[in-house]
């Protein structure tokens, strides 16, 4: 290898093909947003049925934002109607979160904003923007005893869902009912 590329390139391909690389390995960076879809097989007019669909899209985000130890800044919500328009509206939460309560919590806030009475749906999606490492935001003291009992099962849910696959516990469960 020397011989055909050179001292330092020869040498430097013979120690990649047999593994060595001394150069440190630098974590990629998380992505600044992250985004949970869901599409209709048929046009929805359903508010229960939509509403249901953005539970399930609020707990996948959530756990996603836990899985990869970020928080969300803000929300964003994009309804896809029938004929291909769409709706799109961003509003910041209170303070960072990746709980499903707080992100709930918004993503209804964004769908009343919307208010699709009669809007034929062909699909949802949430996305969390202005994401930020989970251990850079303040932990905030609290001394509501049901709100601190929820993120304590969210742990327990979420260590369930990682190792049973995210259809063992679905969203009506952990938050109850959608309407």
């Amino acid at each position: 290898m020397q011989r055909l590329l050179g001292g330092r390139a020869g040498r430097q391909a013979a120690d990649r093909a047999r593994g060595i690389d001394p150069r440190p390995v630098v974590p990629r960076a998380l992505p600044v947003a992250a985004t949970a879809r869901c599409a209709f097989d048929r046009h929805v007019l359903d508010g229960a049925e939509v509403r249901g669909a953005l539970l399930g899209l609020v707990v996948k985000l959530g756990h996603l934002l836990r899985r990869r130890g970020q928080v969300a800044r803000s929300l964003t919500l994009v309804l896809k109607f029938a004929g291909g328009t769409s709706w799109e509206k961003t509003r910041r939460l209170a303070e960072p979160s990746a709980h499903d309560d707080d992100l709930r919590t918004l993503a209804y806030q964004l769908m009343d904003a919307a208010g699709p009475q009669r809007g034929r749906l062909t699909g949802l999606a949430l996305r969390g923007e202005d994401m930020v490492d989970a251990d850079q935001v303040a932990q905030q003291i609290s001394l509501d005893g049901a709100r601190e009992a929820r993120l304590v099962a969210e742990g327990a849910i979420d260590r369930v869902r990682d190792k049973f696959g995210p259809g063992v516990i679905g969203p009506a469960a952990v938050l109850g009912r959608a309407s």
